[in-house]
């Protein structure tokens, strides 16, 4: 790379950085071409990116932005995944890191927050951005149908309750006739 590519480089990952919401770090020592694709692909379905970046213009990218902190672990054969939803670029990071021991989670980072290949982990068990908006809106219809029901209750036991008035009064007035 010439210095107006290196300069284009950082300048495109530096506004990836001002966009995305979470950065995860990985160590991809000794991984095929083939790995690396089917990775790619994963990442792609997921709405991530995955790209291998020299260090220093990672690191001079990262300068100002939220992601500062994640500048010490980028030492030795690291890579970047990145994605507007956090669970998503997090989960598959470590679904792939299952399967393969030559790709190891560094760690990453949510926003300001610094998170270690823990910390990764434990976000990659959260349920996805789609799953849980689907929760939320479960949770929102629910109480409507549920109210619905308390409010219909009431007045089926009214309508009984009159009922039984009303057949315990033409009871009482057969005996009487």
């Amino acid at each position: 790379m010439d210095r107006t590519e290196k300069r284009d480089f950082v300048a495109s990952l530096a506004a990836v950085f001002a966009e995305t919401s979470m950065v995860v770090v990985t160590r991809n020592d000794g991984l095929t071409v083939a790995e690396v694709t089917d990775l790619r692909r994963r990442m792609r379905a997921a709405g991530a990116t995955y790209k291998v970046a020299k260090n220093r213009l990672a690191t001079l990218a990262l300068e100002g932005t939220r992601f500062d902190g994640i500048k010490p672990m980028l030492t030795g054969p690291t890579a970047l995944a990145w994605s507007a939803d956090p669970v998503a670029v997090a989960k598959t990071a470590v679904e792939f890191a299952k399967t393969n021991e030559r790709f190891v989670l560094i760690g990453g980072a949510l926003g300001v927050q610094t998170l270690d290949a823990s910390g990764v982990k434990a976000l990659a068990e959260l349920p996805s951005l789609d799953a849980l908006r689907a929760k939320l809106l479960g949770l929102i219809v629910a109480p409507a149908t549920r109210i619905a029901g308390v409010l219909q209750a009431p007045a089926g036991q009214l309508a009984r309750v009159f009922g039984a008035y009303a057949k315990a009064g033409d009871g009482e007035a057969a005996d009487a006739a």
